[in-house]
């Protein structure tokens, strides 16, 4: 070999030692597909997963990420099409640079000076979408009209047929979206997570919980006969840490606790399901001839008896509401007229609630156990919908359209004192009451939906607020809708949530 060849061959490998990513480890990392450090840093950085908490922890160098170059620390996975990345993030300890940077990032290559769109969190709590339009270019900041705080930031990122999306929030808030049309990048991609300590002779760190890379529906599925995957999610009330314990292809639906506290049971393509949490498996329940229920079904307070809503082929496949024992068995019906969908059972055990279709109109109706004459409780113009019992038997809170939005209502069991709990720009639907009686749960819809609709698939949020009424707040950011949390949600100690979030997999 001459000396010129050699000297070329001696000068790339410095180049990319210096320069060039370097992969720090090939095995997973989590739902990563591996980690790698990006430019210079000192040393290598590093990422852990705890799959009790699924949080990830990440660790990283780096001079900065801007103008023509990026060093940082990458945990990350190839994805193609579109996607939604999302995380609740926090840097750990006080950090030695006020722009250090955390966050989404979105790339097509692992060079340093690959173009990118990036979600960015600084040290200064800053919020930006810095992107490079191409490879070697220069980068540019749209600078987010929030300032998030240094931990219990909300950070999603979103590509939607080309266009990129930021939403984030401090933890609690409503999301504050800013969007980019304006850079192409290829169908397949890095997503991951980074760190940039933005001094190359330190580590910064930061830790990662609720983190999801959810595949959405496509633009043209068709609703209740197409379906994309299911994640079983349980939710800590207290510190707004949700993890996953169950995904599935397919569809399955509202979850509720057993009175033990011990199963969740879901409704899936048709069936019931007990998903046993100690053993994270599912069993189906015998429900006699009713093999095809909706995602209405509701225990007792005492945890004995089950109501189920059933399409009932004798009735035209109208939903008609039944009881069967907790355990399985023959159910027996109850409501004589469908469409009947019920929600709720009274704590004296003797009363069930539903929504009826009686002609044009959907409203709030009770019956007897037992069977019998139906009850009407609500009339006024609009949808009134999932109601659902306070622990006290004092109120049946349920969602109404009557107000333009659909909103919480709430009125006594004889239908009297109607009076609204909630009014604010979204659509609320759903409210379950806490164990204790003093916290109310829903799902809020963006109005983009209609008032009287909730579709699957939609970007929606779980509010928890004082169960009189007063301030609402987030305690998680889901990409799900029909189906998350259709029915009575809380643990038997009030302590957790169960809802379903939703994701297309493989």
């Amino acid at each position: 070999m001459d000396f010129p060849t050699f000297r070329r061959i001696l000068t790339s490998a410095l180049s990319l030692a210096l320069f060039g990513p370097s992969v720090s480890a090939q095995s997973p990392v989590g739902i990563f597909d591996a980690q790698t450090d990006i430019g210079r840093g000192r040393g290598s950085g590093s990422a852990s997963y705890d799959p009790q908490r699924q949080e990830y922890l990440v660790a990283g160098s780096g001079r900065n990420m801007w103008n023509d170059r990026d060093d940082f620390h990458f945990v990350w996975k190839r994805m193609t099409g579109n996607f939604i990345l999302s995380t609740r993030a926090r840097f750990i300890g006080a950090g030695a640079e006020a722009h250090r940077k955390i966050g989404w990032t979105i790339r097509p290559s692992l060079e340093t000076n690959s173009a990118h769109v990036t979600a960015a969190l600084h040290g200064d709590r800053l919020m930006s979408l810095q992107f490079r339009r191409t490879s070697g270019g220069i980068t540019e900041e749209a600078k987010s009209r929030v300032s998030l705080p240094k931990s219990d930031a909300v950070i999603q990122l979103e590509r939607r047929d080309g266009v990129y999306v930021m939403s984030v929030a401090r933890f609690g808030d409503t999301l504050v979206t800013q969007e980019l049309a304006d850079v192409s990048l290829p169908d397949t991609v890095y997503v991951g997570l980074f760190v940039c300590a933005h001094n190359d002779t330190i580590v910064e760190r930061a830790a990662f919980s609720n983190v999801r890379i959810t595949t959405p529906a496509k633009r043209d599925l068709i609703p209740y006969r197409e379906y994309i995957g299911s994640n079983l999610e349980i939710l800590d009330v207290a510190t707004g840490n949700a993890t996953i314990v169950h995904r599935y292809r397919g569809s399955f639906q509202a979850p509720n606790w057993t009175r033990d506290s011990k199963a969740l049971i879901y409704a899936q393509e048709g069936r019931l399901y007990r998903f046993d949490l100690s053993s994270r498996s599912a069993e189906v329940i015998n429900t006699g001839f009713a093999t095809r229920n909706n995602n209405d079904h509701v225990l007792s307070f005492d945890g004995r008896m089950m109501a189920i809503s059933n399409h009932a082929v004798e009735d035209s496949g109208a939903s008609i509401v039944y009881t069967v024992p907790a355990t399985g068995g023959t159910p027996k019906r109850v409501t004589a007229k469908g469409p009947s969908y019920l929600h709720g059972w009274s704590p004296d055990g003797r009363w069930l609630v539903y929504t009826g279709i009686r002609g044009d109109e959907l409203d709030v109706y009770k019956i007897p156990v037992a069977g019998g004459s139906e009850i009407r409780l609500t009339s006024a113009p609009g949808l009134d919908d999932g109601p659902e019992f306070t622990p006290d038997g004092a109120y049946i809170y349920f969602n109404s359209s009557r107000s333009g939005r659909m909103q919480i209502w709430r009125m006594r069991p004889d239908g009297s004192g109607q009076q609204q709990i909630t009014n604010d720009s979204f659509n609320n639907w759903f409210p379950h009451i806490s164990p204790d009686g003093k916290w109310l749960v829903y799902i809020a819809f963006p109005l983009s939906v209609a008032a009287d609709d909730h579709p699957f698939y939609k970007h929606v949020q779980l509010k928890l607020m004082p169960v009189g009424g007063g301030p609402a707040r987030v305690i998680a950011y889901v990409y799900g809708g029909q189906g998350t949390i259709n029915v009575p949600s809380w643990s038997p100690d009030g302590t957790r949530l169960a809802f379903v979030s939703n994701s297309s997999m493989p």
